[in-house]
C-alpha cells in the first residue's frame, strides 16, 4: 500500500489561485495515496495513518484547539510535517508553530524572477536542482531569520531581485527536527507555474519524501 499524505489547503486569509495546481503536482507524484481537504475537523482525528502532513499555502487560522493538539502529538510522536509557501502565513496566534515551521512570514516585494543559491545538496528536496536556480516567485522575508534552529538548505540572493528586506542571509528553503518528527518548509510556490516546473517539483517531492521518510 502507498504511503499517505494529508495535504490541507484551508484558508482565513489571502487564498492563492495556485492552489489547485499544487494539490494536482502532489498527486501527480504517484507514489503517494493523498488526502485533500479543507475541513479542520479532519485534524482533529488520528492522524497516524499518514506519512506527512502538508500544508499547501494555508493562510490565518485554520486549527481548532483540538485540531492543534493533535498536530502537535503527530509531530512529536514521528510524524513529518511539510509547508510550502504561505503556511508560514498560518496559525499566527500559535506560538507552537512557529517553532514547528522555524520562521513566520513577514513581507514579500512583487512578484519577479530572481535566484535561489543552494547551500546544502545532501538532500532530496536540493540535490537535483543547478547550485544556482533561476526562478521567479514573491520572494518572502521572515519575521526572523530562522538559521540557527534549523538546517538551511537554500537561500535568496537579495542582488538578483528587488525588494529583498533580509539581507545577504536570506534563507528560503530549511528542515528540522520537532521531537521525533521531521519537518520540511520552502518559501517557494506562489503561482500556478511553479507547480509544472520540473525542477520545482523535484523539489517538492524531495522535501516531502524526506518529512515522510520515503526517500
Amino acid at each position: 500500500m502507498a504511503p499517505r499524505l494529508l495535504l490541507c489547503t484551508r484558508t482565513t486569509a489571502y487564498r492563492h489561485d495556485s492552489i489547485p495546481h499544487a494539490v494536482a503536482a502532489v498527486r501527480a507524484l504517484g507514489e503517494y495515496e493523498a488526502d485533500h481537504t479543507e475541513d479542520p475537523a479532519v485534524l482533529e482525528r488520528p492522524l497516524d495513518p499518514y506519512a506527512a502532513v502538508v500544508f499547501l499555502s494555508t493562510s490565518g487560522e485554520v486549527l481548532t484547539p483540538a485540531g492543534r493538539d493533535r498536530l502537535a502529538a503527530y509531530v512529536e510522536g514521528g510524524g513529518g510535517f511539510v509547508g510550502v509557501h504561505a503556511a508560514a502565513c498560518t496559525e499566527y496566534d500559535w506560538p507552537y508553530f512557529g517553532e514547528l515551521l522555524g520562521a513566520r512570514f513577514d513581507r514579500h516585494p512583487e512578484y519577479q524572477p530572481g535566484r535561489v543559491v543552494v547551500e546544502d545538496r545532501d538532500h532530496p528536496a536540493t540535490r537535483k536542482l543547478p547550485p544556482v536556480w533561476e526562478f521567479t516567485d514573491e520572494w518572502y522575508d521572515f519575521r526572523a531569520n530562522p538559521r540557527g534552529s534549523v538546517r538551511v538548505l537554500a537561500r535568496a540572493d537579495e542582488t538578483s531581485y528587488e525588494g529583498g528586506g533580509m539581507g545577504e542571509d536570506h534563507p528560503l528553503v530549511w528542515c528540522r527536527e520537532q521531537g521525533a518528527g521531521r519537518v520540511f518548509y520552502t518559501a517557494l510556490g506562489h503561482a500556478a507555474d511553479a507547480y509544472t516546473d520540473p525542477d520545482f517539483r523535484a523539489h517538492l517531492r524531495g522535501g516531502i519524501d524526506w518529512a515522510a521518510r520515503t526517500a
